[in-house]
């Protein structure tokens, strides 16, 4: 080989590094840039996840609680208007809790969560039934309250679900 011819080789060597250092260095660039928004959205919809599962888990708890309430009113005949408007509020919460759940969640936590929902929904409605002096035959506060006994190890079924889902072991 000659001088000229490597001089030559070196050139077109060194040229081409100057001209693919900027395209390799953006194709890592860009590389880099899709594995970062990659995380980003993972780390998203981890948050997105956790925050619904608290809602939704703050929502389920509370209204059972306040149903059970309304029950023993009933039964003891001291349900007021008040009681009537904080358990429609905290039913409505619970709603949009669950309704916002449902875009974001697992389909495996939405099944538990509609357990939990079914018997939430069936005390909420004999509640109301009650209220309006409207009681189906059998129905009464001591038999709701049985029957939204039922919903407690569904709840804990929703929750540990949900712990898992987030990762979180005991």
């Amino acid at each position: 080989m000659t001088a000229s011819l490597t001089a030559m080789i070196t050139a077109v060597v060194g040229v081409l590094g100057t001209l693919l250092a900027p395209l390799l260095g953006q194709r890592y660039s860009d590389r880099q840039h899709a594995r970062e928004t990659q995380q980003a959205d993972v780390r998203r919809g981890f948050e997105d996840r956790r925050t619904a599962y608290t809602g939704m888990n703050r929502a389920s708890r509370h209204f059972h609680t306040l149903l059970k309430d309304a029950l023993h009113r009933l039964r003891d005949d001291v349900y007021t208007e008040q009681d009537r408007e904080q358990l429609e509020e905290v039913r409505r919460e619970y709603r949009d809790r669950y309704a916002e759940a449902q875009m974001v969640v697992p389909e495996r936590i939405l099944d538990a969560s509609r357990a939990v929902n079914r018997v939430l929904a069936g005390v909420d409605a004999c509640v109301k039934r009650l209220d309006r002096g409207r009681a189906r035959a059998g129905e009464s506060a001591d038999r709701a309250l049985l029957e939204l006994k039922e919903a407690e190890p569904l709840l804990t079924a929703m929750r540990r679900a949900m712990r898992a889902d987030l990762g979180i072991e005991d």
